[in-house]
């Protein structure tokens, strides 16, 4: 079984929780999930099946929709409602001001990380450092916030706000920076992940349905690798290159595709492999970035 899974994520379990469900219920080694979600979270985790595991580093690269639950006037230090409150104040903003602070945080913006991460930092993880009570100097990253709204408020002081954004993005801290553009604090109290990349939460599995149906069954849900990378642009190659592109061998050729481009490749009507598009003075073609037929 060669694949990807779209799996609608509990509440209350870890990621790697689910690699066991899928691993006990395929009797399947091989599986891997794209982008961690925090156990408060749920929704879409794209799990890859067999050879699907090569391919989870582009799948993680692709950008995400969520939505998240926040509630002002109290800080955290797992910026989660899961953690120990540190800070609060009385401070509750209006839906108007919440409404426009969400403007200054669209486009490309620089965040830091919750110290309750799994970034690593000199080969310790950051929820390590923390529970440990040790200070660590988390540097800030740039990410994408595509697009960000109020969707509802829930009481006086929970609101509920939908953002798209690209991967790597912190809802958390996300949250917490809201709360301090507002002059007072917020943390995010739930959290759904609705689209990873083209995967998105109405078509996936559930853990009732995971559990209780026949693998046969379960397997008509199941992605083929090549449309789980539908993003990329279509290459077939001709045959003569067939044994290089399986060596791994770069091959020659003079087709319009943008420089750099991630591709699929096929030849003999398969699906080969990840291949990118190379132009230099000596060398313009196809380089093989991941190869997907064979063992």
């Amino acid at each position: 079984m060669n694949g990807v899974f779209i799996f609608n994520k509990p509440k209350g379990v870890t990621s790697h929780d689910v690699i066991y469900m899928f691993r006990k219920k395929l009797n399947i080694k091989k599986v891997g999930h794209t982008g961690t979600l925090d156990p408060i979270a749920t929704g879409v985790l794209p799990i890859c099946i067999g050879k699907a595991t090569k391919i989870a580093q582009y799948i993680t690269a692709e950008d995400k929709e969520y939505i998240a639950t926040m509630k002002f006037g109290i800080e955290t230090d797992t910026l989660d409602i899961t953690g120990n409150i540190t800070r609060s104040d009385g401070r509750i903003p209006l839906s108007k001001e919440v409404v426009e602070s969400l403007v200054a945080f669209k486009g490309e913006i620089y965040q830091k990380p919750p110290m309750y991460s799994a970034i690593k930092v000199n080969g310790r993880k950051l929820y390590e450092y923390a529970r440990d009570g040790i200070e660590v100097d988390v540097k800030e990253r740039l990410v994408k916030i595509s697009d960000i709204s109020l969707l509802e408020k829930v009481s006086t002081d929970t609101f509920i706000i939908k953002i798209n954004c690209s991967s790597g993005t912190y809802i958390r801290s996300l949250i917490r920076d809201i709360g301090y553009s507002l002059n007072t604090f917020a943390t995010m109290t739930d959290l759904v992940r609705t689209r990873s990349g083209n995967f998105n939460i109405d078509n996936s599995i559930d853990e009732i349905i995971l559990k209780t149906s026949a693998v046969d069954d379960l397997e008509k849900s199941l992605i083929p690798i090549d449309a789980a990378l539908n993003d990329f642009e279509a290459f077939e190659f001709p045959d003569e290159f067939y044994f290089r592109a399986l060596n791994g061998v770069p091959f020659k050729t003079q087709a319009d595709i943008k420089e750099n481009k991630l591709l699929r490749l096929y030849c003999r009507n398969e699906f080969i492999a990840i291949g990118e598009y190379k132009t230099t003075e000596e060398f313009s073609g196809i380089k093989i970035k991941k190869l997907l037929i064979g063992d």
